[in-house]
């Protein structure tokens, strides 16, 4: 039985993972210029193409559905010469790849502020030695909750959809991993904060906040674009912006144009 659905799993995740026609209006990002902005640590967020990543953009109400960590070459020798990023497919599981995986979709780098060398290092190596864990594709039923691009899921409830699984301790998701090797050196991405009255006698009207740790598994790739804690890095602007210099096409928009030549 366990043969059987590994099977189907393997075969969900392939036709999960199939590139389908999505419409954008936002441009890729050239592999050359994304590599000049990144630095170890960041987060490279994807709207990805693909029946799975309709989905999770649906359940989130985001434009992404996937999250790689830029890990520079901390990969040299040890992985596919151009590796830099680990990330997680449904299919291989945790894997690094090089920049060309995300040749022709859209991308935002979200940097996390303040982040220490040290810590770096550490959020780099917790991610590396994860690869080669794979997702739980015998559990079906976690797969085929995607089956739907719009599940028909009540909003308050399609956070929660996101975590359902069978708990392997070795099954990942993107945003699941990079979460908790942020966490694990206590970076935060989006605690749950609280308030309350200080204990401090010489300061008896302070307020303090006190964070607690949001459960990985309810991370989504949005959440690296909603932290106050992360930058969000454009690689347009990293060189310096002369807007004076652009052509524009002064075309009306209902013309279409053709071999350089204007049509009504």
């Amino acid at each position: 039985m366990g043969f059987l659905f590994d099977r189907m799993g393997r075969w969900l995740g392939r036709t999960l993972t199939r590139p389908i026609h999505v419409h954008t209006l936002s441009q890729p990002t050239p592999a050359e210029e994304l590599l000049v902005c990144l630095r170890p640590g960041d987060v490279l967020l994807v709207e990805g193409h693909s029946r799975v990543s309709t989905a999770i953009k649906y359940l989130t109400q985001s434009t992404w559905s996937h999250a790689a960590l830029y890990v520079g070459d901390a990969l040299s020798g040890r992985a596919s010469r151009g590796h830099c990023f680990v990330e997680v497919d449904i299919v291989a599981g945790v894997r690094s790849v090089g920049v060309e995986e995300f040749a022709g979709l859209h991308t935002r780098i979200c940097r996390p502020s303040g982040l220490t060398e040290e810590d770096c290092r550490r959020v780099v190596t917790y991610a590396i030695e994860r690869i080669g864990h794979q997702y739980d594709l015998r559990n079906v039923f976690d797969l085929a909750r995607y089956l739907l691009p719009t599940p028909p899921v009540p909003q308050r409830f399609r956070r929660r959809m996101l975590a359902l699984g069978s708990g392997d301790p070795t099954r990942a998701i993107c945003s699941t991993l990079i979460a908790q090797a942020f966490q694990s050196v206590r970076y935060p991405i989006l605690p749950i904060v609280t308030r309350r009255a200080s204990h401090d006698p010489a300061c008896p009207g302070c307020v303090e906040e006190l964070l607690r740790v949001r459960h990985h598994s309810l991370f989504a790739p949005r959440d690296f674009d909603v932290s106050p804690y992360f930058a969000i890095i454009k690689p347009a602007l990293a060189r310096d912006l002369d807007y004076q210099s652009l052509r524009w096409d002064d075309a009306p928009i209902g013309e279409k144009i053709t071999n350089g030549f204007a049509e009504a």
